[in-house]
């Protein structure tokens, strides 16, 4: 019953959340030089006032600004999210074409860097005094301080150009005709590269941020009175200092779950990926503000979605968290 009523709270709240993105983006947007009736005209080879007037009508950008907005919101509460003037379909099935290819890419990233990070700090923090230790510290320095496409630009240099064991762009093999088992491999194949490049900063950031909490939980006296007690370290290492150390870690990739999906604009753009990322880098380009607003709601939806699972799992981890509720 606490579950539920703490759900519907935090959905309530999301909704209102979501509602002020809305307007800001709306607004924001409308800020942004360009004319997308101008932009279809040229495309169309075609410029005379009659014909830009006729497209600023046929979709709307003839009306005032308080129309607009009164349209676009109307619309989003129906879940009509608008037409793309560039790409000529509506702008909810473009998203959702997209979408299961971001989020196999965040998802699969997330898993990676949040398993390799919690790995590599426990060990980290195990090795605190010793060559090992500092090893590891500045690998994850370095993945820190390396811009996130010259990463991508140097793993497909590398593993495609010159080794040729990976391939370079794309979801899959076009026109390899792969279906079953053989279509998730191919998928898969074409998978390590990009997750492998948005892993390696965040896996950097967890590797940092479980090393300093392993550190600090183990000068806490409960772990004193387990080596008292004669525990072994790996025992004291696992149900003692981690457990209690993957808390802050447990709040971290909450937030930093919502920003891979804004990270993988680079990611999908160099590698080809399908994503909305990509998209979105795309509709930025031609002008399609519909679009782009529709990626906004729906990469904001994310976030707040992200967020209220990992406040979720926060009162899973620490009992004490659901007791002061």
């Amino acid at each position: 019953m606490l579950y539920a009523r703490l759900i519907v709270m935090r959905l309530l709240k999301a909704v209102v959340v979501l509602f002020l993105i809305v307007i800001f983006n709306f607004f924001l947007i409308q800020m942004a030089p360009g004319d997308p009736a101008a932009i279809l005209a040229g495309e169309a080879g075609a410029t005379d006032e009659e014909f830009l007037r006729q497209l600023r009508e046929r979709f709307g950008l003839d009306q005032p600004i308080y129309v607009q907005l009164w349209r676009y919101v109307s619309g989003i509460a129906m879940l009509d999210f608008g037409w793309s003037y560039r790409q000529g379909m509506p702008v909810l099935d473009l998203i959702l074409a997209r979408l299961p290819a971001t989020l196999l890419l965040t998802g699969t990233a997330f898993v990676l860097s949040l398993a390799l990070g919690i790995v590599a700090g426990s060990m980290a923090a195990a090795r605190v005094k010793k060559p090992s230790g500092s090893i590891i510290m500045a690998l994850a320095l370095l993945f820190y301080a390396t811009p996130l496409f010259w990463v991508a630009l140097m793993a497909v240099v590398v593993f495609s150009v010159f080794l040729g064991w990976l391939p370079a762009y794309g979801m899959y093999t076009v026109g390899a005709g792969h279906t079953g088992f053989a279509l998730v491999l191919d998928v898969a194949k074409h998978l390590i590269l990009p997750a492998t490049t948005l892993a390696l900063f965040f896996m950097a950031i967890y590797t940092r941020m479980t090393r300093a909490s392993m550190l600090e939980a183990s000068q806490q006296d409960y772990v004193k009175t387990a080596r008292a007690k004669g525990l072994a370290p790996g025992v004291i290492q696992r149900r003692h200092i981690l457990r209690n150390a993957l808390l802050p870690i447990i709040t971290l990739a909450g937030l930093q779950a919502g920003q891979m999906v804004g990270g993988a604009i680079l990611t999908e753009t160099v590698f080809a990926w399908p994503g909305i990322g990509r998209l979105m880098f795309e509709a930025l380009q031609q002008r399609d503000y519909n679009l782009l607003l529709g990626i906004f709601f729906f990469s904001a939806a994310l976030v707040i979605v992200f967020n209220i699972i990992t406040d979720l799992v926060y009162r899973l981890a620490d009992p004490r968290i659901k007791e002061a509720s």
